[in-house]
């Protein structure tokens, strides 16, 4: 029997990936593209007025580099206590690179040097248009590479929340099997200080369905294998992300995930979500407000349940170390 949410203290962390519009049409433009969206983190106001909840706001170039998107979240950072971290899009990152590949090409994929750079100049335009530097990251598409992960503390970033278990998203065979609590990335003999990860919250409904599901794909083609694992959180997986996750599905994912010895819940969403006709499973202002619904219900639900605490990405890592 899964023990009740009052049993034990959580943590929650409530991200959002802000950014250009039109990226669930399959358009990725080096500019140009529209931000609009961001004003409509206006129907999230109600998480930190009610409930207390911090946000982490993860921003792309092209929302600092607009105005009225940058007015928008230094509001929420002064009014709202919000983190401000960094979301890489590489093709509209600067600098550019005439590449063979149709965009969106995999971050595996990107020459090394570029992707270096283009981190660092999303890093430092965030930094001289929101100060202080941030320390928190998430890649675009959650493609993340070990190759990336390895240099992000080299730009004052503490924690990536790239993560996404049971999913064949970044580096596929791994990114599955990512635990759904925070872990620590070890390099050995690396001089640059540890990088924490916070996967975003997923979890098998049978704790051994992933494990199994995963060796059956290891005996099959690699074409295969990436179908098969791409679809288990259709079938196997419970998550708290509400435009993926119905409520009953929600509320479970927080009850095994704790059942099991998971102390943080790391919730997303795309800020274009929040826009009708931003992405296709929101095509209008009532989609839209029913997944905002399905969220104030989870929160209220949530609290109701046992103590919960929400935090930012950056305050993980002192989070963590602080407590046993």
């Amino acid at each position: 029997m899964i023990k009740s949410v009052e049993s034990s203290p959580l943590y929650l962390v409530i991200t959002l990936d802000v950014e250009e519009e039109g990226l669930f049409s399959g358009s990725y433009p080096a500019s140009g593209a529209g931000v609009t969206n961001v004003h409509e983190l206006q129907r999230l106001e109600f998480i930190p007025r009610e409930f207390g909840f911090p946000l982490t706001l993860l921003a792309t170039y092209p929302v600092a580099q607009d105005t009225a998107a940058r007015e928008v979240l230094i509001s929420w950072r002064e009014k709202h206590g919000a983190e401000i971290g960094v979301h890489l899009h590489p093709w509209n990152t600067p600098p550019f690179r005439d590449l063979p590949q149709p965009e969106p090409i995999p971050t595996a994929q990107l020459p090394f040097d570029l992707l270096e750079a283009k981190l660092g100049s999303l890093v430092q335009c965030l930094t001289e248009t929101f100060g202080p530097a941030p320390r928190s990251f998430r890649m675009g598409r959650f493609d993340w590479s070990t190759d990336l992960l390895k240099i992000l503390p080299r730009f004052g970033l503490k924690v990536d929340s790239s993560m996404v278990p049971l999913t064949y998203k970044g580096e596929g065979p791994k990114n599955f099997l990512a635990p759904p609590d925070p872990f620590w990335l070890e390099t050995p003999g690396s001089p640059e200080p540890r990088l924490l990860e916070a996967p975003v919250t997923m979890v098998p409904v049978w704790a051994a369905s992933a494990r199994a599901w995963h060796r059956l794909a290891a005996l099959m083609p690699a074409n295969l294998a990436e179908a098969l694992l791409s679809r288990f959180r259709f079938v196997g997986a419970a998550g708290i992300h509400p435009a993926w996750f119905p409520r009953l599905s929600m509320r479970l994912a927080v009850r095994l995930h704790q059942h099991r010895g998971g102390r943080v819940l790391t919730l997303f969403l795309h800020s274009s979500e929040l826009l009708p006709g931003g992405s296709p499973d929101f095509p209008d202002a009532a989609a839209v407000d029913r997944l905002v619904a399905r969220l104030r219900d989870f929160l209220a639900w949530l609290v109701k349940q046992g103590p919960v605490t929400g935090v930012t990405l950056s305050g993980l890592p002192d989070l963590l170390e602080a407590t046993p």
